[in-house]
This record gives structure tokens, C-alpha cells and sequence, in this order.
């Protein structure tokens, strides 16, 4: 399925017929294989500055496509291109991996628990050379700024921070070399609701000074209608539905897409969203 969008600008990122497939045995004696279509002929566009919002429930292939996107699981079939060009990890890989950026759900995971925060930022800086050594700490400093830290949190250790502290250093981390592109893979869905709703406005907050483009991608609609300008359905590894967030939420076309507009919560309109409350909005 081809979504197109008209556009004045050239898409940032263009994804042609992505396939990602994971072989099996099955039959007897396991003598055929057979394939696990996690991402089966994927396409569609994403425009610098905008982003798009990927929904679809656990198994569907989203995060195996943002994996593929990034280079973390080979594609089987089609073409990944970003900024024109045809993207290729085996001989691109370093510089590719400056440009795109992953945040993922458990940044915990990805965080070397013997290594304090500013080691964490730093390391990056220096293996792409961002700034000069001697101005190293100083960038950490900022990094950390950037993402609503104190400077102090430099000299402190993974486990010494909350849920959403971490996941604000997995987003510093991720913005340490600069990147174009940042694939947010449900990274508030581990999050209380309240936590939730300041890491949302820190990605928009970000979004506005940094000019990011973001793949959001999460198992609900619920963060969607705020923070993404599209929104692409996904189910059973195809995208079965692709619109601007207004088209989506109030006149899909896709059974399925209609079924997780059912499971979307309703606001009470007598009472203010949290995320109104997080941004001073009055209702």
C-alpha cells in the first residue's frame, strides 16, 4: 500500500515495498520454511519538521519497522531512502546513525548502568567528533539542559533516577550527536500519565527549537492526536490506513481503525486533560 501526500519539499525519509521476514521451519521433519511477515510491503513518506504518528497493537510489526528503519533488523525486500538517498547500514553505517536516532520504551535498557550520565552523553560526542574535546563537558551540560536536567545529573548513575528522568537521558543521548530524525519507539507508554504528559510537551518542546522530524510510534491512539500531524495504521505487518490526524480520528475508513478509536479513551469535557494542566491551559 502507497500512501502520498503533496508536498511543496522533498520527503526527508520514503520508505518503497519494506519488507522485513523472519524465517521458520515448519512441515515434516521441518524440511519447508516458511516466513513471520513482520513488516510486509510498507510504504509511505515523512516530511522534515512533521511527524508521524504509527499505531497498531502489540505484534503488528511497528517497532520491527522502526528497528529496520534504523538499521537494528535487515529488510528483507524494498528501499529505506533518507534525504534522496538510498539508505545502505553495510557502508553508511556511522553516518546513517548520525542522522537517524532511536528513543526506545525502557530507556534503562539501553543505559550502561556503570556509567554515569555525562560518561553516557559524552561517549557519543566523542565517537562522532560533535565538538572539540575540551568542550565536551560543556555539551553534556547543555544536552541535559536541553532535555530539563540539571547539570548536577552529570556525575549520577542510571539507577539513581525516576522512569522519566531516564527516558529524558535517552533523549538527551539520542539528541548528543544531532540527528535529523528521531524514531520515539513508545517511549512514554512505560510512564505514568502524568509523566507522560511532560515527556509529550519536552518531544513538541524539542520539535520547535531543534526543527526534529519524528516516527512516533505506539500501541493506542492516545498520545497521537496531540503530538503527531499524520497518523499511518498498521496491522499484521501492512498499513491499512494513512491520514492527517483530524482525517483519522473523525472519519476513519478501516475497520481496525475503528476499533482503536473505540478503545480511545473519551475526555470528560468538564474536567481539564493532564495535558492541559502540564501546559497551563485553561479548559
Amino acid at each position: 500500500m502507497t500512501i502520498k501526500t503533496e508536498r511543496n519539499n522533498s520527503p526527508l525519509l520514503v520508505l518503497e515495498e519494506v519488507k522485513t521476514y523472519y524465517p521458520y521451519k515448519t512441515g515434516f521433519m521441518n524440511l519447508k520454511t516458511d516466513y513471520v511477515k513482520a513488516v510486509d510491503g510498507v510504504s509511505f513518506e515523512i516530511y522534515e519538521g512533521e511527524t508521524v504518528g504509527l499505531v497498531g497493537e502489540s505484534g503488528c510489526g511497528k517497532s520491527t519497522l522502526g528497528r529496520t528503519i534504523i538499521g537494528l533488523e535487515p529488510k528483507t525486500g524494498g528501499r529505506i531512502l533518507f534525504d534522496g538517498q538510498q539508505m545502505d547500514y553495510r557502508t553508511d553505517r556511522v553516518s546513517l546513525s548520525q542522522q537517524i536516532q532511536i528513543v526506545f520504551q525502557d530507556p534503562y535498557s539501553s543505559l550502561n548502568p556503570r556509567q554515569t550520565i555525562g560518561s553516557l552523553l559524552a561517549e557519543p560526542l566523542r565517537v562522532h567528533k560533535i565538538v572539540p574535546t575540551n568542550e565536551i563537558e560543556q555539551e553534556v551540560e547543555r544536552l541535559l539542559g536541553l532535555v530539563g536536567l540539571p547539570a548536577t545529573a552529570k556525575g549520577r548513575y542510571p539507577h539513581e533516577f525516576s522512569g522519566g528522568q531516564r527516558q529524558r537521558v535517552g533523549i538527551a543521548r539520542a539528541l548528543a550527536v544531532r540527528p535529523r530524525l528521531l524514531i520515539c519507539d513508545e517511549p512514554v507508554s512505560a510512564l505514568d500519565v502524568s509523566i507522560q504528559a511532560q515527556i509529550l510537551n519536552l518531544f513538541k518542546q524539542l520539535q520547535n527549537e531543534l526543527g526534529l522530524t519524528y516516527l512516533f510510534i505506539a500501541h493506542g491512539l492516545g498520545a497521537m492526536k496531540y503530538i503527531s500531524d499524520r497518523i499511518a495504521v498498521m496491522y499484521a505487518g501492512k498499513i491499512v490506513e494513512m491520514g492527517t490526524t483530524e482525517q483519522v480520528f473523525l472519519n476513519p475508513q478501516h475497520d481496525y481503525t475503528k476499533k482503536l478509536l473505540r478503545a480511545y479513551p473519551k475526555p470528560d469535557p468538564t474536567k481539564r486533560s493532564i495535558i492541559q494542566r502540564e501546559k497551563g491551559i485553561d479548559a
